[in-house]
């Protein structure tokens, strides 16, 4: 419980611009990934494009950390790949 705390703690921290992005990009993830969604691909696309938008603003918040860095624009990248294949 105090790791949820810490990590809350960390969170409110962030910048405004950080906390809008991140929370956008979470909530478009999960409700265009929900089987409401599903009969249409452009729904599906627009998750992962999401997704890959939620890793990236974190790839560039921890540049700090280069191997914590790589491994989100990785993700990212792959999620784009997954957002382009959903398209067509």
């Amino acid at each position: 419980m105090q790791r949820i705390k810490f990590m809350w703690k960390l969170f409110l921290n962030q910048p405004a611009w950080f906390k809008l992005v991140i929370t956008i990009t979470f909530l478009a993830s999960i409700i265009f990934s929900s089987s409401y969604f599903s009969e249409n691909n452009y729904y599906e696309s627009i998750s992962k494009l999401a997704a890959a938008i939620f890793f990236s603003v974190f790839g560039f918040k921890t540049r700090g950390n280069r191997q914590t860095s790589i491994i989100f624009f990785i993700l990212s990248a792959f999620c784009l790949l997954l957002a382009i294949w959903a398209f067509f």
